[in-house]
């Protein structure tokens, strides 16, 4: 009879959820801009948490830093939001990795944000997986909320100039032969 009960509550709890926050509310919609952020990197001495409205100036930026705004200017962008520790979040990362490696130097900026972990647990997820693309960290989880992310693993993918091309969202990206059909469609445009 408990078990039962407990049953029913996860079931009003989830129609709830579903019915006013809608499905796959996670993200940033296609065709909306992303958020601005500056946030610390992982492989950086600097600390602290995520600046929500940075300045958008090389001769402002710190180098410390990773600065969605500049990423944006350069061309299009492919951000990952995960979670340390979790095997399916890093493998999107490590999927981006690969990738990244294969395309032509600037043809597409990859980042990644370790979202509400420490800036010790950011920087060993990188050391250990021997990511060279940029990892910031978002200590308290603002940049995690202003995104929207609720699940992990999750990728935005971005135009030169920060519109949303498409939103990835789940474990099925988390190759670099699945990530690569909708990387090429981010580089042919809109």
């Amino acid at each position: 009879m408990i078990g039962l009960f407990g049953l029913v509550v996860v079931i009003v709890i989830s129609v709830s959820f579903l019915t006013t926050r809608g499905v796959g509310t996670a993200g940033i919609p296609a065709g909306k801009r992303l958020p601005l952020f500056a946030a610390p990197l992982a492989a950086s001495t600097l600390n602290g948490d995520a600046n929500l409205s940075p300045p958008c100036s090389l001769a402002k930026h710190n180098p410390g830093a990773l600065n969605v705004c500049l990423l944006v200017k350069r061309g299009p962008l492919v951000l990952a939001f995960f979670v340390t520790g979790s095997g399916a979040c890093e493998r999107e990362v490590d999927a981006m990795q690969a990738l990244s490696a294969r395309l032509p130097a600037g043809a597409v900026q990859f980042a990644a944000v370790a979202v509400r972990t420490s800036h010790r647990a950011a920087a060993a997820a990188v050391r250990s997986h021997h990511w060279t693309i940029p990892v910031a960290y978002d200590l308290d989880g603002a940049v995690g909320a202003t995104y929207g992310v609720e699940v992990c693993p999750i990728v935005e993918l971005a135009y030169r100039g920060g519109i949303v091309a498409r939103r990835l969202i789940g474990e099925h990206w988390d190759s670099s032969a699945a990530l690569s059909g909708p990387v090429e469609a981010l580089l042919r445009g809109p």
